[in-house]
C-alpha cells in the first residue's frame, strides 16, 4: 500500500490471533491483520448469516466465525466431525479449489472479455463478501450511496453499547495527517471524547429513569437507551459492515474512493483492491489503466469542481433555509398521477399501444378509476405484498430534513433517486422526548454545542472533513425522487409498529403531502398513523415458537 495512505488506517486495536486461530481461519478469509477481509470458502448460509451478525455483534465478524461456527465443532463432542473439518481446513491450507480446477483458463477469459474488450455484464456474474472491521459512519454512508451491486448490513446505533473504550480510546476515527495540517488534531480529540464521555455517563442515568417509568424487560429498555443517546455519536464513530457485491460493483466502488478528497476512502480504495486481488485479480486489471484513472478523477472533482463555481458565483451559508425542527415537503409531484398509474394497467392487461391505454385511462369517471385500481390491488393483504409496476408510472419529490441517525434507516431505500447535502450542523439537532423527561437535556445538548463549534472550524478549511464531527443528533438535508411502487414500500414499511418514532414521522408526512394532493392514491396505502413509546417486533413467545417450526421444516432443533 502506499505509504501515504497508511497513516489513514483506522487507529484502533484490530484483532489479536492466536496460532490456532490464524491455522482455521486463513481458508476462510483473507487480511487477518487489517481491518478489511474477503470471506472464501464458505457456505452461502453461513456466509450470509455470519454477515447479518454485523449489525449487533460486539466482536469482529471473524472472531464470530471462530466462536460461532468453527470452535464449537473443533471442540464438541462429535470427535468425526471435527475431524471432517480439521481435513477440510488442511485440505484448503495445501491444496485449495485453485490448485484442482483450471481457474488459470477462467482468469483467461475475463482479463480478455473484461478488461480487453469491455463486456462488463460479465463482471456481474460473480462477486465475493467484503467485510470492514471499524470505518466511519462518513466513509459507510459513502459506500452505501452506491445503489446497486452492494448490499450492506451495518452495525447498529441502536442496538449496541459505543460506550466501551477499546486499548483505552473510543471508537471513532481520526485523520490524523489532515487535522495536523490544520492544526485542529487536539481540539477534534477533545470534542469527540466528550461526545463519548457524555454517552457513557448518561447512559446509566438514562436507563434508571426508564426502569422507573417502563414496564418492560431490562433488555429492551437498554436498548431504548443506546437509541436515545445515539444522537451524541459523531460520524467518526466506527462501525463494522459487510456487503455482498459483484465484481462490477467492486471495481465503480474503487473508482469512486481511489481519488476522493478523504484520506479514509482513499485507503479503503488500496486496501479493498488488495483484498479482491486475492479472490478475484481478474475481474479488477482495468482499475489501473490510464483512462480508469481519468475516471476517478472525474468522480473526485465533480462535486468540488461545482461548490467552486458556485463560491465564484457568491452562494454562501446566508442563502441557506433552516428549520427548528425535522421537516417534508412535497416539491414536485404529477397532476396526472393516477391517469398515467391507471394507463399501465390497462396497458399491461390489453393489447392496446400506450397512447390508447392513456386515452382510455383520461376518459374514466372518478369511480371508475376508483374500481380499477381496487380490482389490481385486491387481495393484497400485507403491507410486503408489493404493489405491481403499474405504480412506476408517476414520480414524487420529496425534501426532507431529518436526524442523522433516522437518516441511517431512510438511507437504505436505494432503488430511487436519493441524494444528501454534506453532513452539517446547519439545520439543527433534535433531542429525544426520553432525554427531555428524564432531565438529561442540558448535558446532552451541551456535548452537541461543543461539537459544533469543532465543525465550524473544520468547515471553514474543508467540509468533507468537517463531517466528522457531526454528531447523529444533527439534521441533515437531502431528496427523495421516488415512483409511487417505491412510495407504497417506504411508507407503508417505515411506519409500522416496528420502526423508529423519528422516521416514522416523517413517513407519516410523507404521507399526508400525498393524501392532500393525490387523495384516491394515497387511500390504497397501507400507512400506520399511530405512535408507539416502544418499537414492536412480535412477541418472544411468538418468535421462538415460529424458529422452532422453521428448525423442524428444516430437520433440525433450535440451537443446532
Amino acid at each position: 500500500m502506499d505509504e501515504n495512505l497508511l497513516a489513514y488506517t483506522p487507529d484502533f486495536p484490530g484483532e489479536s490471533w492466536s496460532d490456532r486461530d490464524r491455522y482455521f481461519l486463513e481458508p476462510f478469509a483473507t487480511g487477518l491483520d487489517g481491518f478489511v477481509h474477503v470471506l472464501r470458502n464458505l457456505p452461502p448460509e453461513i456466509t450470509g448469516a455470519l454477515c447479518s451478525r454485523a449489525s449487533r455483534a460486539s466482536d469482529s465478524l471473524l472472531r464470530v466465525l471462530l466462536k460461532e461456527y468453527i470452535y464449537p465443532i473443533l471442540d464438541g463432542e462429535d470427535k468425526s466431525l471435527a475431524a471432517e473439518l480439521e481435513d477440510t481446513v488442511k485440505f484448503l491450507k495445501e491444496r485449495g479449489f485453485r490448485n484442482i480446477l483450471n481457474n488459470q483458463r477462467a482468469q483467461q477469459f475475463y482479463a480478455k472479455w473484461l478488461s480487453q474488450y469491455g463486456d462488463d455484464s460479465i463482471a456481474q456474474m460473480t462477486g465475493s463478501h467484503l467485510v470492514f472491521w471499524g470505518i466511519s459512519q462518513v466513509a459507510i454512508k459513502f459506500i452505501e450511496d452506491q445503489r446497486l451491486g452492494l448490499e450492506p448490513i451495518e452495525k447498529s446505533t441502536r442496538y449496541v453499547n459505543f460506550g466501551n473504550k477499546i486499548g483505552g480510546n473510543y471508537l471513532y476515527y481520526t485523520p490524523k495527517p489532515d487535522l495536523e495540517r490544520i492544526g485542529l488534531l487536539d481540539e477534534y480529540r477533545s470534542a469527540l471524547d466528550y461526545l463519548f464521555d457524555n454517552y457513557a455517563s448518561l447512559l446509566p442515568k438514562l436507563l434508571a429513569w426508564l426502569k422507573k417509568n417502563y414496564d418492560e424487560k431490562e433488555s429492551i429498555l437498554e436498548k431504548k437507551a443506546f437509541d436515545a443517546l445515539r444522537g451524541l455519536l459523531p460520524m467518526a464513530t466506527l462501525g463494522q459492515v459487510a456487503f455482498r457485491g459483484n465484481a462490477q460493483a467492486f471495481e465503480y466502488l474503487i473508482n469512486r474512493t481511489a481519488r476522493h478528497q478523504l484520506g479514509e476512502l482513499r485507503w479503503i480504495a488500496q486496501a479493498v483492491k488488495t483484498e479482491l486481488d486475492n479472490e478475484i485479480p481478474s475481474l479488477l486489471l482495468r482499475v489501473n489503466d490510464e483512462r480508469t484513472k481519468n475516471y476517478q478523477n472525474y468522480l473526485a472533482e465533480r462535486k468540488q469542481n461545482v461548490r467552486k463555481f458556485l463560491a465564484d458565483e457568491g452562494t454562501g451559508n446566508e442563502l441557506f433555509v433552516r428549520h427548528d425542527q425535522p421537516t417534508v415537503s412535497l416539491v414536485e409531484w404529477d397532476p396526472d398521477a393516477e391517469t398515467k398509474i391507471i394507463a399501465g394497467i390497462v396497458f399491461a392487461a390489453s393489447h392496446l399501444d400506450w397512447n390508447q391505454a392513456l386515452e382510455k385511462a383520461r376518459r374514466m369517471s372518478p369511480d371508475k378509476k376508483e374500481e380499477i385500481i381496487e380490482a389490481y390491488l385486491k387481495n393484497r393483504t400485507e403491507r410486503w405484498h408489493k404493489v405491481g409496476r403499474a405504480f412506476e408510472n408517476s414520480y414524487l419529490r420529496f425534501e426532507i430534513t431529518l436526524n442523522v441517525g433516522a437518516y441511517r434507516d431512510i438511507h437504505r431505500h436505494r432503488p430511487h433517486t436519493q441524494e444528501r447535502q454534506l453532513f452539517s450542523t446547519h439545520h439543527g439537532f433534535d433531542v429525544s422526548k426520553d432525554i427531555r423527561e428524564a432531565g438529561l437535556e442540558e448535558d446532552f445538548s451541551g456535548a452537541l454545542v461543543k461539537a459544533a463549534s469543532l465543525f465550524q472550524k473544520l468547515e471553514a478549511v474543508e467540509p468533507e472533513l468537517a463531517q466528522y464531527a457531526v454528531a447523529h443528533a444533527y439534521r441533515t438535508r437531502f431528496y427523495q425522487w421516488q415512483n409511487f411502487r417505491e412510495f407504497f414500500w417506504e411508507v407503508e414499511l417505515r411506519t409500522g409498529s416496528q420502526g423508529h418514532p423519528d422516521y416514522r414521522f416523517i413517513e407519516q408526512e410523507k404521507w399526508r403531502r400525498v393524501s392532500e394532493k393525490l387523495p384516491l392514491l394515497a387511500s390504497f396505502v397501507k400507512v400506520d398513523l399511530n405512535d408507539y413509546a416502544i418499537p414492536r417486533r412480535g412477541t418472544e413467545e411468538k418468535i421462538a415458537e415460529k424458529e422452532k417450526d422453521l428448525m423442524q421444516k428444516l430437520g433440525g432443533k433450535k440451537g443446532d
